[in-house]
């Protein structure tokens, strides 16, 4: 009886008793089909026809088989979605990541409480910091060791008191606290807003608050803008903060769900702060905080797995910062108004500005200025006047010079040829 072989690139009939062990040439492995390249594991070649990948010859020699290779075993499907019926094993269920919609719609509000940051901080940058501790000791007990020379000004605005002894120090310094204003011509300090025009009395004027005598110019704390960057892992996301020697003490680095808040003193005495609202959701809990001497590392574990367009929000719009009002200086920064009149003239006592005279000069000069204006657009007008006069007088010549040249042209050629002779 013929039988039918299924053993891969045979395929002949064979009769089962004339079945030997080096009957069948087949195929014992199985086929490859990569980058358009077809073949056999069991042997080396490769072809790109699919034709000529059949009718490659087998590889090893065997006895000839009628049964069936088992198919791979594929799971029921049915028209159904939730009728899929897996075949072998327990049931695996694949989560896809949450549209942008939904992200949006679960995501935390920025005003939730914040969590500070413990930092952990390198042995580099508490080296770092020590020696920096100590030059400013020793530049602290120099300044100390230092005697006020005598004729030094003190450096309060508005001050004009000058060093004389120990005895000039028990006097009240009559200062301005605020700042110097100057605006549409007049000045004034922000603490009091006594306006004038002339600044030999805005300099004069005495000074609204007291307090002790500052013989040395105060260092301020400035607050910067410090280049930072970003980058994320499948489960985090790293904001680094270039700020060099930054002080672990006078740093708070904090943060909710979706809002990072950084205030960072680095050099002495710059301040770098700013709010991240941050792209994502972030878990606070699993979150962390390195310092090294070149820079502050921030690592945020994200709560969903997915990945972040950017590192902050693009939908969220700052409010603007509002104006710092100048009359109420912070603390923590009053600016050195060290303004010296040494270069200025002395204003002359025999004369006061405000006066009703001045005044009414002031208002002769305004009108004369006006009327200077006045006589001045006058004779523009008179002179565009005559330059319109002047262009249309020459059109009109123009017009004539052509009528001319035209009844010329026509008398040519009306009586050019009265005088020829006749021709015979």
């Amino acid at each position: 009886m013929a039988l039918l072989c299924y053993n891969r690139g045979c395929g002949v009939t064979f009769d089962s008793d004339k079945n030997k062990d080096d009957s069948c040439l087949f195929h014992p492995g199985v086929p490859i089909f990569h980058d358009a390249l077809k073949g056999w594991s069991c042997c080396k070649k490769r072809t790109t026809d699919f034709s000529e990948f059949l009718s490659i010859q087998g590889c090893t020699r065997g006895r000839h088989s009628n049964e069936k290779p088992q198919e791979p075993l594929r799971p029921e499907v049915s028209s159904d979605k939730g009728g899929i019926k897996p075949t072998n094993g327990p049931e695996i269920i694949y989560q896809g990541p949450k549209s942008a919609e939904k992200l949006q719609k679960e995501r935390p509000s920025s005003d939730e409480a914040k969590t500070k940051l413990t930092p952990k901080v390198s042995a580099s940058l508490f080296q770092v910091l020590e020696k920096q501790d100590s030059g400013k000791k020793a530049e602290k007990e120099k300044r100390e060791s230092q005697t006020v020379m005598p004729g030094t000004r003190c450096k309060n605005a508005g001050c004009k008191t000058v060093y004389q002894g120990p005895e000039t120090d028990t006097e009240v310094c009559t200062h301005h606290p605020g700042g110097p204003v100057f605006h549409e011509g007049y000045k004034y300090w922000s603490c009091c807003c006594i306006k004038t025009v002339d600044f030999n009395a805005f300099l004069d004027q005495k000074g609204c608050s007291t307090a002790k005598h500052r013989w040395v110019p105060k260092q301020d704390k400035k607050k910067v803008a410090c280049r930072h960057d970003w980058h994320q892992t499948g489960s985090n996301v790293v904001v680094t903060i270039y700020a060099k020697n930054a002080n672990p003490e006078l740093t708070c680095i904090e943060a909710n769900r979706t809002v990072l808040s950084c205030q960072i003193q680095f050099e002495d005495n710059k301040i770098f702060k700013r709010d991240f609202h941050l792209w994502g959701v972030v878990n606070v809990k699993k979150s962390s905080v390195n310092m090294v001497p070149s820079k502050v590392e921030i690592t945020l574990f994200k709560a969903d797995q997915v990945a972040w367009g950017k590192l902050e929000d693009p939908n969220y719009k700052p409010a603007p910062e509002p104006e710092e009002n100048p009359a109420e200086p912070s603390e923590s920064y009053q600016p050195d108004w060290d303004i010296d009149d040494d270069d200025i003239s002395d204003s002359d006592d025999d004369w006061a500005y405000d006066t009703p005279q001045n005044k009414t000069q002031q208002v002769k000069r305004e009108g004369e200025r006006k009327r200077e204006e006045e006589e001045q657009k006058s004779q523009r007008k008179e002179v565009e006047e005559e330059m319109k006069k002047a262009m249309e007088e020459r059109k009109r010549a123009e017009e004539e010079r052509k009528k001319i040249e035209e009844q010329r042209r026509q008398e040519e050629v009306e009586g050019g040829y009265e005088d020829m002779p006749d021709l015979e």
